[in-house]
């Protein structure tokens, strides 16, 4: 499977919308490198997609800069998932198969073949394309991980759209 040149594909989106130059964050240094302390086969895994993912019931997200996080229990129905996203023009296929971009049932799976240790008792989601730096930094960043710490996620599964 090739890499994907995820930064030029979403600017030329982002333009192709009509949407201002997005002004990517750039950290003066890279995270450091941690381990990972017990095998895939014992480890809760959680998950941040960014597709605007939310529950049929719950609020949809606002399209532009919605720092704000959905909890999407792991026993959703995936005929329940929807998606809000400010790149709307890209929501069909999500629509026809969430899973293509919030793998809820490949994870279910994997748990129960016992391939990981668990799924988190909720998955977690976040609209994507923020434009304030400022807000994912000090507002979405830690509360993602807050949400990972309470569900005790030793592996975090991060999926952009």
């Amino acid at each position: 499977m090739l890499p994907v040149d995820y930064i030029p594909i979403i600017t030329e989106r982002y333009n192709s919308l009509g949407y201002p130059t997005y002004d990517w964050y750039h950290a003066d240094e890279a995270p450091p490198w941690t381990p990972m302390t017990k095998p895939l086969a014992e480890s809760r895994i959680g998950l941040l997609c960014t597709a605007g993912t939310y529950v049929k019931g719950q609020e949809a997200y606002y399209y532009k800069d919605d720092a704000s996080i959905r909890r999407i229990p792991k026993t959703t129905a995936v005929e329940d998932i929807r998606f809000s996203h400010l790149t709307e023009n890209y929501l069909p296929d999500p629509r026809r198969d969430p899973n293509c971009v919030f793998p809820i049932e490949p994870l279910r799976t994997l748990e129960t073949e016992g391939v990981i240790g668990g799924v988190a008792e909720d998955l977690l989601s976040c609209m994507g394309g923020i434009y304030s730096q400022r807000k994912t930094e000090q507002r979405l960043a830690p509360l993602v991980a807050a949400e990972f710490a309470r569900l005790e996620v030793d592996v975090a599964f991060l999926v952009p759209l």
